[in-house]
């Protein structure tokens, strides 16, 4: 059956949750290494829709699929719970439809796929602006709030940020309940940290990153220019994407990465 399978599921589904798995264990990127972060997400959504595909049969339930899951069962992998103390699980979260409320479906999925109760850290990238829109704390409220929630709540211990300058980091470290314990700066926008940045950070106990993350790491065009290359004749320009979440487990005494994946989620519409 196959992508035909796979494209009766998808005009019949309202939602569509991808997990791409343990990238290290099945080895998505063995076969080339990716130029950039866009470009291994897409390459790992395209490989992962393309694996799904090709194992679904025509034993499917016809009626319409609240939320499709497409995941590729091998790729799978839980945290061991005597392991755990052991292991750091990060977090970085792309908004991009802008829905503060995506923020809770995201932990809970990232927790659920790696079988863990709560993630020790999620970063947030800010979520995307409309044209002669610039960044504010304003702007940044019902997302940070959200986050807050989570670690009130026991699903997150600590919630950093992407990408704030001096300015609006202050404001929100002075306005947040819960403070942000980092801060990731873009290599690409400077080659040194500028030193208000720094000073602040140091004086709030604020942690500096660095990250080489695109501003928008999977566009609307792009997840469709995928979904339409893995399945065929599907109706890609249907599917929007409401977020991206790239995960990470460390084990802490040795500074490895055991584990890296992504999930993603996007709805249909039809309107």
């Amino acid at each position: 059956m196959g992508t035909e399978g796979a494209r009766a599921l998808l005009e019949r589904a309202d939602r569509l949750t991808l997990q791409t798995g343990n990238l290290l264990n099945w080895g998505c990127l063995r076969k080339k290494c990716p130029a950039t972060p866009a470009e291994e997400v897409q390459d790992c959504i395209q490989k992962t829709l393309t694996e799904w595909s090709s194992k679904t049969g025509q034993d499917l339930d016809q009626k319409t699929l609240e939320v499709l899951e497409c995941t590729v069962a091998q790729a799978i992998e839980k945290i061991n719970p005597e392991e755990r103390d052991e292991l750091k699980v990060s977090a970085k979260l792309f908004i991009v439809g802008s829905n503060s409320s995506s923020i809770r479906d995201a932990v809970d999925l990232a927790c659920s796929a790696l079988g863990v109760a709560q993630l020790d850290s999620v970063i947030i990238a800010p979520p995307p602006l409309e044209d002669g829109t610039s960044l504010s704390l304003e702007y940044l409220q019902p997302y940070w709030k959200e986050l807050e929630n989570l670690v009130q709540n026991k699903k997150i211990v600590a919630i950093g940020t992407s990408d704030l300058d001096k300015t609006l980091l202050e404001q929100l470290y002075l306005w947040a309940q819960v403070k942000p314990s980092s801060n990731q700066v873009n290599l690409a926008s400077c080659c040194v940290m500028p030193p208000d940045l720094t000073a602040f950070a140091k004086e709030s106990d604020i942690q500096l990153l660095t990250h080489n993350d695109p501003k928008e790491l999977l566009c609307e065009a792009s997840f469709q220019e995928v979904l339409q290359e893995s399945i065929q004749n599907v109706k890609a320009n249907e599917w929007i994407p409401l977020w991206l979440l790239r995960y990470s487990v460390i084990v802490k005494s040795r500074g490895i990465i055991k584990s890296k994946g992504y999930i993603l989620q996007a709805k249909r519409n039809t309107s």
